[in-house]
């Protein structure tokens, strides 16, 4: 039946383009002929080709299984003439010397189907010239082809009836095609059946597995065969939650959030469960990152802590390593789903493919995890190793998808209790967090478990198995660095993961900015108020890259490394706050050895300076032994040094009633931080508005024997290897803190402002900002210390106390200022407006400050 099918398909086809093309009657005669038949001997359903005695076109015979018999020239050359016309069900094979069983079979069929066709043709050709001749109206010309008839072109001499004719012949090939299409339908029936009696690779099995959870074999493969795909709504929101806690967790969940950043294409909404640290940090970097469709919720880790302090935990994670079972009472009560994720997880995929797997859950499986990969829970690690309760070799809950919904109407928070105390009485504490639990719970239960590829957390500890979860790197879904040891784990392909982490770890954030083409964005004041900021400005100006500038909002990381927080600082403690960039690391060390004291420190970097500076002051002996060193980090974007900005972030997060507002470039003198604060006493600057005024000295020597008092100071100062900050450059900026008077002066003195002063001064934290339309070089401490003075801060220079500046390379931007006329008419312009500003807040007591500028 098969082979009459499609005989008849292959005839119907040759007829159909006589029909159109009456040139190509002759076509037929000389165009190799494809017949496609079913093999009675072998069953294949074969493709054969007549080939001329040329050569010029090879055959091609294909099997059911798409590979080619005799289909290379060389090949067909090297037959018989009489082995040209062949093909190749399975049987016949590249390079035998005798043809299938079939060929006698296909060569007979074959010669009578040609004749046939030969036979019509001859046919369509005289009933052709026969219409012609009798030229009668009323003369159809047909052909009867089994059984039906095929319209030829209508007698030329019937005019009015020629649209009529028309319509018949169209109607008639319309018949043609839709059996045409019938027969092409029950071939690729027959060859599918064909296909599942004779090549049929297991592979619909293995989706069959697939999509019950679990994997072919071993359990690790991750052949997918073609599975049913579940698929998500392109503009649907995913839900993700992380326990984050310290410090350290803060930076590696920003590794974890540019993975999937990098690969989303949903919106996301991130819900954080923090400590008052994590969510300091995070609310700030998320809020100046300004992710287009992104939303993060922070919810209070200590009001959860009563929920699992009662555990004995050894993890490393300690209390927040419990956390997560508390998920149904800390998230919204309208959340029915989420992905759970710990901080040391790194995506390779979209995270919309995992979200998709909640649609594969049963009714009652509530949970999905993938196996753990290593011997951990079956007990044979080392000698009397006794781990908790697992099935199997129990799972790993790096990556979790819970249904949360499901999950509060069996109970699971009393679940979890009840196991976790009838095994805390043998087990006394747990090993692995609430890993334990929820093995405990799923050993129980088995039901509640959906069973996700191991390829969703490829597991990297010291014992893991993982390598046998995947062969290939599209095998790779997401990696869990699960190791106490992160990045120095003992794997044969640790160098392939930790460089794909070092990618997202060094990634420029601000290129995760991009918007979600046809999603609607999720509200965002600062990012809409930042946007009409932009558009309101005018590209024309000459200063407009400045202006530009001035409105950037930087990405922010506070607390880049630990900080210890005062339990109870001093009321005159004071915090040394200053900036710098990355070629000005060295002089970290140094500071830290100056001064004793907190100190607040804004860090212009890119995300890969960023990973350089972390592992420099790891790697210190003197910075690593720190506590009290507070490092933000601003990054990088734009094309001038946000100076004020990266001033304003270190003031504002100093955390001490007192800063001394400084450079990275000055070295203050041993025991600076005491005399400070005994100075702020001393003075009763908590009453009074005052500014102290530290007096500023430079050497042009990169080696200097540090003076240790006032008197030797003083004694270099006359030698000639240090001098009054500035004296031959810009002897304004300093010239009203009165050096002469300080060499002799016992007690503190008061100074009058005078244009372009800009001492370094110690004031209350609470002062005024510097102004961030400053940018660059050139007035963004003068610009300070004009409005200290319009706010009526007293000048006091102290004196006994000095900074010496050290030696540098010129700054990039000085070097613009120094050599772009451009930039210097900006600079002007902006003092202009800075002045007309200061005299709208303080009226006319800031006059003086137009007057003084104008007499310049």
């Amino acid at each position: 039946m098969a082979s009459e099918s499609i005989t008849r398909l292959q005839l119907i086809d040759d007829l159909h383009i006589m029909l159109i093309s009456p040139p190509c009657y002759f076509s037929l005669l000389q165009r190799p002929h494809p017949l496609v038949f079913q093999c009675s001997a072998c069953a294949r359903v074969c493709r054969l080709s007549c080939v001329p005695a040329s050569g010029r076109e090879s055959q091609g015979c294909k099997s059911q299984e798409g590979e080619s018999g005799w289909s290379e020239r060389e090949e067909w050359d090297r037959k018989p003439q009489t082995a040209r016309w062949a093909g190749s069900c399975s049987g016949m094979t590249r390079g035998e010397s005798q043809p299938s069983p079939c060929l006698p079979i296909m060569l007979r069929s074959w010669r009578g189907k040609l004749k046939l066709l030969l036979a019509i043709a001859v046919l369509v050709i005289l009933l052709s010239w026969l219409c012609i001749f009798v030229g009668s109206s009323e003369c159809e010309c047909g052909l009867a082809v089994d059984g039906r008839s095929l319209l030829l072109s209508p007698c030329f001499g019937d005019r009015p009836s020629q649209d009529l004719e028309r319509e018949a012949l169209a109607s008639q090939v319309r018949k043609v095609e839709e059996e045409n299409l019938q027969l092409r339908l029950r071939l690729s029936q027959a060859q599918g059946q064909a296909g599942a009696v004779d090549g049929s690779d297991g592979s619909q099995q293995w989706a069959a597995s697939f999509e019950d959870g679990d994997t072919p074999g071993d359990d690790r493969s991750n052949r997918t065969g073609c599975p049913k795909q579940q698929t998500v709504q392109k503009c649907e929101l995913l839900h993700v939650a992380i326990v984050c806690a310290g410090h350290n967790a803060s930076r590696d969940v920003v590794t974890l959030v540019k993975s999937i950043l990098f690969h989303r294409k949903n919106p996301l909404h991130f819900h954080l469960i923090t400590d008052s640290v994590a969510q300091q940090i995070l609310q700030t970097l998320f809020q100046s990152w300004m992710v287009p469709s992104i939303h993060v919720s922070f919810y209070n880790a200590d009001d959860l802590k009563a929920e699992v302090s009662w555990i004995p935990n050894k993890h490393y994670s300690g209390i927040y390593g419990l956390m997560k079972l508390t998920l149904t009472k800390a998230l919204p009560s309208n959340l029915s789903k989420v992905i759970v994720l710990d901080t040391d997880i790194t995506f390779a995929t979209d995270i919309a493919e995992l979200w998709a797997v909640f649609g594969k859950f049963s009714d009652k499986q509530v949970i999905g995890l993938v196996e753990n990969q290593s011997d951990w829970y079956l007990g044979n690690l080392w000698k009397n190793h006794r781990p908790w309760p697992a099935l199997g070799r129990g799972f790993n809950t790096g990556v979790i998808l819970l249904l949360l919904e499901r999950l509060r109407q069996i109970g699971w928070e009393q679940m979890w209790r009840l196991t976790a105390e009838r095994e805390l009485m043998s087990m006394l504490s747990t090993s692995l967090a609430d890993q334990d639990i929820f093995n405990a719970v799923i050993k129980q239960s088995p039901v509640l478990v959906y069973k996700l590829p191991c390829f969703w957390n490829v597991q990297l500890s010291d014992h893991t198995l993982s390598e046998q979860c995947y062969s290939e790197v599209s095998d790779l879904k997401v990696i869990h660095w699960n190791s106490p040891k992160k990045l120095r784990v003992k794997n044969k392909h640790v160098e392939f993961f930790r460089n794909l982490y070092l990618t997202f770890l060094e990634y420029d954030g601000n290129l995760l900015r991009r918007e979600l083409f046809g999603c609607a964005n999720l509200p965002s004041p600062p990012r809409n108020q930042l946007q009409e900021a932009l558009e309101d400005l005018d590209e024309d100006d000459p200063c407009y890259d400045f202006r530009r500038q001035h409105l950037m909002l930087h990405r922010i990381h506070l607390f880049f490394l630990q900080y210890e927080v005062l339990a109870s600082p001093d009321p005159a403690d004071v915090t040394l706050v200053a900036q710098l960039s990355m070629d000005r690391l060295q002089m970290l060390e140094a500071i830290c050895k100056h001064w004793a004291g907190p100190i607040s420190l804004a860090l212009y970097m890119s995300d890969a300076e960023a990973q350089q500076f972390l592992r420099y002051a790891q790697g210190s002996e003197v910075l690593s032994s720190r506590r009290n060193v507070a490092y933000h980090i601003v990054y990088k974007e734009g094309q001038f040094y946000p100076v004020n900005l990266l001033r304003n972030v270190a003031l504002t997060n100093a955390e001490t009633p007192y800063v001394f507002l400084t450079d990275i470039d000055f070295l203050p003198m041993y025991g600076l931080y005491d005399y400070l604060r005994n100075s702020i006493r001393q003075l009763e600057l908590p009453q009074r508005k005052a500014a102290l005024i530290v007096p500023a000295f430079e050497t042009l020597r990169y080696r200097l024997a540090f003076p240790k008092s006032k008197a030797e100071l003083l004694s270099m100062l006359d030698m000639g290897s240090l001098y009054t900050f500035r004296y031959h450059v810009w002897p304004k900026g300093h010239a009203p803190t009165d050096y002469a008077k300080w060499r002799t002066a016992t007690v503190p003195y008061r100074v009058e402002w005078q244009p372009d002063f800009e001492p370094y001064v110690v004031v209350r934290r609470d002062c005024p900002q510097y102004d961030q339309r400053f940018v660059g070089f050139g007035w963004n401490k003068v610009s300070h210390i004009m409005e200290l003075d319009a706010q009526e801060y007293e000048l006091l220079v102290l004196p006994n106390a000095f900074m010496i500046h050290m030696p540098h390379a010129p700054s990039f931007d000085i070097s613009k200022f120094r050599l772009s006329a451009g930039y210097r008419d900006c600079l002007q312009t902006l003092r202009e407006e800075f002045h007309q500003d200061l005299s709208r807040r303080y009226g006319a007591a800031a006059l003086k400050y137009l007057t003084a500028e104008r007499s310049l």
